[in-house]
C-alpha cells in the first residue's frame, strides 16, 4: 500500500471542542431544569444532524428567548475552545507526517472560518493543503463529501489516503469515501462503536507517521 495523504477530522480529533460543545449546552440544559447527558448528546457528534438544543426544545417547548440562548451558549463555547491546546500528540504527529513528504488535509463538518481560525490559533494551518468543510453545497459527515473533495484536491486516490477520525459519524464517511481509517477516540467518544475504522489506537501520541503501513496491515 502506497500512503501518499493522512486526512483528518477536526473536532474532537485536533483539538477538544466537543467537551466544551457538550458542557455548555448541558449548563443551558440545567438553567431549564433538563438533564443533559453524553448519551443524548453523541449522535450529534461529528454531525450536524440535530441542533444541540433540539433536546430540551422537546422537553419543555419551543424557547421565547432562544436567540439571546443561542448566543451565550456560542459565547462560553467558543471562550472555552479558545483556551483548549492541541490534542496529545498532535502537533509533533502533524510535523513529522509533512516531514515525511505527505500531503496533509482536514475534512470537517464544521464551517471553514471555525476551522481555520483554530488551526491557525494552534500554528497548525500552515501545514494543510486543504481544508474540506461542509457547507450549503456539501453535506456534512455521514456524508462522505467533505472527504471525496479533500483528497481531489490533494490530487490522490481514495486508496493512497488515510483518514484519522473520532466518531463513529466520521469513521462512516471517510470508509465511504474509499479511504482506510484510524480511530483516535476522545473523552465524549471512547466509548462509542469505533470497530467500523481499520485500527482504533488511544491517541497520536503513539502514532508515527512512517509507521501507519504497519500499522494498517496488522
Amino acid at each position: 500500500m502506497t500512503i501518499r495523504a493522512l486526512v483528518f477530522d477536526f473536532d474532537g480529533l485536533i483539538c477538544d471542542t466537543e467537551t466544551s460543545a457538550f458542557e455548555s449546552a448541558r449548563a443551558i440544559y440545567e438553567e431549564h431544569g433538563v438533564l443533559l447527558t453524553v448519551g443524548q448528546w453523541q449522535d450529534r457528534i461529528g454531525t450536524q444532524s440535530r441542533s444541540w438544543y433540539a433536546d430540551l426544545e422537546s422537553a419543555i417547548g419551543p424557547l421565547s428567548d432562544r436567540e439571546s440562548v443561542l448566543e451565550r451558549r456560542r459565547i462560553a463555547h467558543h471562550e472555552q475552545v479558545a483556551a483548549e491546546a492541541a490534542m496529545p500528540g498532535v502537533e509533533q504527529f502533524v510535523i513529522g507526517a509533512a516531514e515525511a513528504g505527505l500531503s496533509l488535509a482536514v475534512a470537517s463538518s464544521s464551517s471553514l472560518g471555525w476551522v481555520t481560525e483554530h488551526l491557525d490559533r494552534l500554528g497548525l494551518l500552515d501545514r494543510f493543503a486543504v481544508v474540506s468543510c461542509a457547507n450549503e453545497d456539501v453535506p456534512a459527515k455521514p456524508d462522505p463529501g467533505v472527504y471525496r473533495l479533500a483528497v481531489e484536491f490533494l490530487g490522490v486516490e481514495p486508496s493512497e489516503a488515510i483518514a484519522f477520525e473520532d466518531s463513529p459519524n466520521g469513521i462512516a464517511a471517510a470508509r465511504g469515501a474509499g479511504l482506510r481509517c484510524v480511530a483516535v477516540p476522545n473523552r465524549m467518544t471512547e466509548d462509542l462503536d469505533l470497530s467500523a475504522a481499520d485500527v482504533v489506537v488511544p491517541s497520536f501520541a503513539e502514532l508515527a507517521a512512517e509507521r501507519l503501513d504497519v500499522l494498517l496491515d496488522r
